[in-house]
């Protein structure tokens, strides 16, 4: 797949939908132009055509182009290129693309493996695929994580993919849908103020279930449970958010992590990859503010440290009120950015709000 031959046109801002030219922005809109052969970027604004900052490994710099077609980029079909939208949800980024005219992802988790590439791809945590809806749903949701593993769903993807689906069909103000996924159905909301709202489900707690090998009695959720990793004995909960979760606030040496000063990338693949985690696990390591008020740096099954975790912030809210830390209602402090997140007890759904904001546009050569 040339990825090295791709050639990226892009705004920021993202004002622009169908029908709309680059030329209608504000003259505070940014736009990119990037050049991946040659490692060219360069940043300008219609009001300074002076690059205010470049990188590159050659001696020139190709401009943006002045316009884009009347016609939506994501409407352009030329065969053997791939059309696609970048967004990030806290820093969480993904490569997401339009699929709804088939069943099955476009390109192959090899392929998506090279594009989340950061050195010679376009760079993300994952693409994501908006497939037709299945089972009375209105769009299916498939990702592929950045090592080509298909995880179940992803809470910060599927805020991107619901803003992503009201940029295709030019949807405006309130939204919801209904998303089939691999950890069953999902309901993102799109609020007035453009935050995604997604109810999220009930959290799942039996070990078998999670799926996890550490014991329990009668059934009961692994909570405060002991676990072994290299020699050091951590205090763990386990819940499944339609995806694997391991979430610990504390360890034999200290009862409340300083999250800030872990070495997650020694540490994460040891429990990623630990023996009581038949389908691997992502891990959340917790430091507790107070009641309504936490910090967590995650390790991804699949995609090593990232900025945010959807799902992972909902399984530390329910792993938190099971432990007694905190309340239902929770802020919790991501590296990219604070998520809310509430595990309502009337219905034992867990709800996740937070943002979703375009990258940039694309398209590349397969």
């Amino acid at each position: 797949m040339a990825t090295a031959a791709a050639t990226v046109s892009a705004q920021l801002a993202y004002s622009a939908r169908r029908n709309t030219s680059l030329s209608s922005l504000s003259p505070s809109s940014p736009t990119f132009a990037f050049k991946f052969n040659s490692l060219r970027l360069i940043h300008t604004t219609p009001t300074n055509p002076n690059p205010s900052f470049r990188i590159s490994m050659s001696s020139s710099i190709q401009s943006p182009p002045e316009t884009i077609s009347q016609l939506s980029f994501l409407d352009r079909r030329e065969s053997g290129s791939l059309h696609f939208v970048k967004y990030h949800g806290l820093g969480n980024d993904f490569i997401l693309v339009d699929n709804r005219d088939c069943v099955e992802p476009k390109i192959s988790p090899e392929q998506a493996a090279k594009l989340c590439d950061r050195n010679f791809g376009i760079g993300a945590d994952g693409v994501i695929f908006v497939l037709p809806g299945f089972n009375d749903t209105d769009y299916t949701m498939r990702i592929y994580n950045s090592d080509g593993s298909e995880p179940e769903m992803c809470g910060n993807g599927v805020r991107c993919f619901a803003k992503f689906i009201a940029d295709l069909e030019n949807l405006q103000g309130k939204q919801s849908f209904n998303v089939h996924t691999g950890a069953g159905l999902i309901v993102p909301e799109i609020q007035e103020d453009g935050k995604v709202k997604v109810d999220m489900g009930v959290p799942i707690l039996n070990a078998s279930d999670v799926p996890t090998k550490l014991p329990t009695t009668n059934n009961q959720p692994v909570v405060s449970s002991q676990l072994d990793v290299d020699g050091v004995s951590w205090n763990v909960t386990c819940v499944s958010m339609g995806n694997p979760h391991c979430v610990t606030f504390s360890n034999e040496g200290s009862q409340n992590l300083l999250v800030d000063e872990l070495n997650l990338a020694d540490i994460g693949p040891k429990f990623e990859h630990h023996q009581m985690f038949p389908a691997r696990i992502n891990t959340e390591f917790v430091q507790v503010y107070s009641r309504s008020h936490v910090k967590m740096r995650v390790w991804e099954r699949g995609a090593g440290a990232t900025l945010a975790c959807g799902t992972g912030a909902c399984a530390v809210v329910v792993a938190a009120v099971l432990e007694g830390r905190t309340e239902r209602c929770c802020t919790v402090d991501l590296p990219g950015g604070p998520l809310e997140i509430e595990w309502r007890e009337e219905d034992n759904h867990v709800y996740m709000t937070g943002p979703a904001e375009v990258v940039f546009y694309g398209s590349v050569p397969l």
